[in-house]
Parts: structure tokens; C-alpha cells; sequence
């Protein structure tokens, strides 16, 4: 039991960088936003908040959903600032790199900034980066996860990485 106990204690501290405080960037200047799909915890309002400030001209939100209210009325709405919403092939983080990659290439784009939840961050940096070479300049909204959430992303993330490792773009 002290042996399971010592090798959990390990694991959690070995990717609390990971996973945990992810390396982030301040926003700048940037040809899109990229908003990656997953649980509305705010990403979505801190994309639009970003292109508002002026940080983009475009918010490039994924949308592998197949009826979400709120991705719908961002998708529909009116803004200042261009929406392109887009059903990733595949339905993963993966196929959201992919459609980065050919928007980005198309129009020449040299930095994006990449919106998703502080637990992903460091995946997302890894997959996205395989398949764009472009600046990625990532930042989250700093959910509030409870201690159960943090157990299920820390293994949700690792078998991610696990299988994105043995993936190209």
C-alpha cells in the first residue's frame, strides 16, 4: 500500500508542471485566436474578450459539437471581429492542429494565439506544434477545478500524450 501510495505522490509531482502551472504566455498581437473545443469553462468568452481587446482580428472556434447553445450563438453572432467556426476532422485536439495548419498556411499567418484549459495546455502545445510551425502563444481561463477533476485530467492528459506521441499531424 506505502508503494502505491510513493508511486502516485511521484506521478503527481512529476507532471504538476505539466499539467498543473503549464507554461502560458501574455497575449500579443496575433493573426487568429484559436478557441480548442471542450467543456465551456470559459475559453469560449476569453477568445471573444481577446478579439475585443484587439489582440486578433479572428476568433477560429472548433466546434465538434453536435448542439451546444452557446457555440451556436457565438457562431451566429454579430462582432467587430471575424468568427470561423469549424468541425475538426478528427474530433480531437489533432484535427483541430490540422485545420490550424491549413488556415494558417492559406493566409500566411505567422502567430496564433491558442485558448484552451490549463490542463491541456502543455498537450495541446505538443499536438498543435507537430502540425503548424508558426508562433503559438497559449492562455487559459484558469478554471476552478475540484481535486476529482485535476485526478481524472491528470490521467485523461497522460494516455493523450500517450497516444499523440505515436501520431503525426
Amino acid at each position: 500500500m506505502l508503494g502505491v501510495a510513493l508511486v502516485v505522490v511521484v506521478f503527481v509531482a512529476a507532471l504538476w508542471p505539466v499539467y498543473v502551472r503549464p507554461r502560458t504566455e501574455s497575449p500579443a498581437a496575433a493573426d487568429a485566436i484559436l478557441v480548442l473545443g471542450g467543456a465551456h469553462d470559459g475559453r469560449e468568452e476569453l477568445g471573444l474578450r481577446l478579439a475585443r481587446a484587439g489582440y486578433a482580428p479572428r476568433v477560429l472556434l472548433s466546434d465538434p459539437y453536435t448542439n451546444s447553445a452557446l457555440v451556436n450563438r457565438i457562431c451566429h453572432g454579430g462582432y467587430s471581429f471575424e468568427v470561423h467556426c469549424f468541425d475538426p476532422s478528427p474530433r480531437t485536439t489533432r484535427g483541430e492542429g490540422r485545420e490550424l495548419a491549413r488556415l494558417a498556411t492559406a493566409n500566411q499567418w505567422r502567430r496564433v494565439i491558442v485558448v484552451t484549459f490549463t490542463p491541456h495546455i502543455s498537450r495541446a502545445r505538443y499536438i498543435l506544434g507537430k502540425c503548424w510551425q508558426g508562433e503559438l502563444l497559449f492562455v487559459d481561463p484558469a478554471p476552478n477545478l475540484s481535486p476529482l477533476r485535476w485526478a481524472y485530467d491528470y490521467a485523461y492528459q497522460s494516455v493523450g500524450y500517450t497516444k499523440a506521441f505515436f501520431q503525426d499531424c
